[in-house]
């Protein structure tokens, strides 16, 4: 009998043990449960914010657009990417050309002062019609296209403090078109220059 009572108080202390260790586990795994909504609410707070600077952004743009009556010519726009403009070619460059035309210069002027209050990353693309071009300085478009973006990132590092390692020159040629090559109105929309400002949430 004092052998089966041994027995029997030895398994209600297993028991005892199992039911502790369980509840342990449960505190332990509401931990984690927990930090992780956090977690992910911070997340959420922290993207929202992004989005809500790159509208504040986007909203000064085309404010500056609306005053200087360049809305025919320069476009502000939101996508995946962040905020995007779009300048057609006789803003910055006279056609076949790299170097940048003293008129375009006051806007790039806003944008240094812009970029030197964000942090965000740019990508700068140059974009062509599909007329060949054939010259010395520029064989193919694909030159002209990438001479555009970076004399575009030239001007900014060079008359504004911006580390050049916020800024990424492409060259696209006539691969990306906005509308069909099929007429001369659509050719002018073809040729252009983006400008990115990144979205850090969609790198």
């Amino acid at each position: 009998m004092v052998t089966f009572a041994d027995l029997v108080t030895l398994i209600l202390v297993f028991f005892i043990l199992l039911f502790s260790m369980s509840s342990v586990d449960n505190q332990k795994f509401q931990t984690v449960v927990n930090s992780l909504t956090s977690g992910g609410s911070l997340a959420s707070v922290e993207k929202s914010q992004q989005s809500q600077k790159l509208d504040s952004i986007l909203a000064k743009v085309q404010d500056y657009l609306k005053e200087n009556k360049l809305q025919n010519v320069i476009t502000a726009k939101r996508d995946e990417r962040g905020v995007v403009l779009i300048l057609q070619e006789q803003v910055l460059f006279e056609t076949g050309q790299a170097d940048i035309l003293k008129k375009g210069t006051p806007f790039l002027d806003e944008l240094g002062r812009l970029f030197s209050t964000i942090p965000n990353d740019i990508k700068v693309e140059g974009h062509t019609d599909n007329r060949p071009i054939h010259t010395y300085r520029y064989p193919s478009n694909w030159e002209l296209s990438a001479a555009r973006a970076s004399g575009v990132i030239r001007y900014l590092t060079n008359h504004f403090s911006l580390s050049a390692n916020r800024f990424e020159a492409l060259g696209y040629g006539d691969t990306k078109p906005l509308v069909p090559n099929t007429s001369n109105g659509n050719l002018q929309k073809n040729r252009r220059v983006e400008i990115i400002i990144s979205d850090p949430e969609a790198q």
